[in-house]
């Protein structure tokens, strides 16, 4: 956790206030969800829930009618960014509480303060506006074209549709671009589709060249048929390969 204003605040003194309630642009009270995942808005997100505060959260925001935030949780520490979610679907409960949820991203928040509460972690959030600027249409189209290219390379299926008529399309394809967790939570945390175009293809103009020697090698080892030009580990590339591309 980053800075005092993320350090745990005296609950004492945030008893009296709603725990719902949203002035401007901030929430006094949002549940909060640390995971080991970055969620963007309009992204949805399966989950199993077995932990009895979370099976506690999840089903008083469902009966409230009120989101919670998705926050990553990483080698220890919390991040200042986080999306907000709701609950799309339950695709599955169980006996002893347990449920499988489909949740969807609804809109970036920056943590002020957390609260220790049981049974789970609030926190007082403020909500984070999209810019109205727009990227420029050329470096957009080129983020596309990359994205395609990388999802052909990486033997997905490709799909113009998944661009169309899309809010803020740095979210889709930042959600299978090869970023590792880090790299995902900074393109959550930059300002505005503007940056996250840009940023996005800095990172297609230094990933697809890897991943292009890659499938030359694979062919390689494929027509030779044994790995006498596979490289030892010493001189391997390091990669980034916690995420899935």
């Amino acid at each position: 956790m980053r800075g005092e204003r993320l350090g745990w605040k005296d609950s004492t003194s945030h008893a009296t206030q709603d725990p719902w309630s949203c002035s401007m642009a901030t929430i006094s009270s949002l549940p909060i969800f640390p995971l080991g995942v970055v969620l963007y808005p309009h992204e949805r997100l399966p989950l199993h829930i077995f932990e009895p505060q979370y099976k506690e959260m999840i089903r008083t925001c469902m009966d409230k009618g009120v989101p919670f935030g998705v926050v990553l949780f990483d080698e220890g520490a919390t991040a200042e960014v986080g999306c907000t979610a709701t609950v799309v679907s339950v695709v599955s409960q169980y006996d002893d509480g347990r449920m499988d949820i489909l949740v969807e991203g609804l809109q970036r928040f920056r943590i002020l303060q957390l609260y220790p509460e049981n049974p789970y972690i609030t926190a007082e959030v403020e909500l984070i506006a999209e810019p109205l600027e727009a990227p420029e249409r050329d470096l957009k189209e080129r983020a596309i074209t990359q994205h395609m290219k990388l999802l052909e390379l990486a033997g997905r299926t490709v799909r113009p549709s998944l661009y169309q008529d899309v809010q803020e399309v740095s979210f889709v394809m930042a959600h299978n671009a090869g970023l590792t967790l880090r790299q995902k939570q900074k393109v959550l945390e930059l300002p505005g589709e503007r940056d996250r175009i840009a940023y996005l293809v800095d990172h297609f103009e230094e990933m697809i060249p890897r991943v292009e020697q890659m499938e030359d090698l694979k062919r390689k080892i494929q027509s030779n048929g044994h790995f006498q030009d596979f490289p030892s580990e010493g001189e391997s590339s390091e990669g980034e390969n916690d995420e899935d591309t």
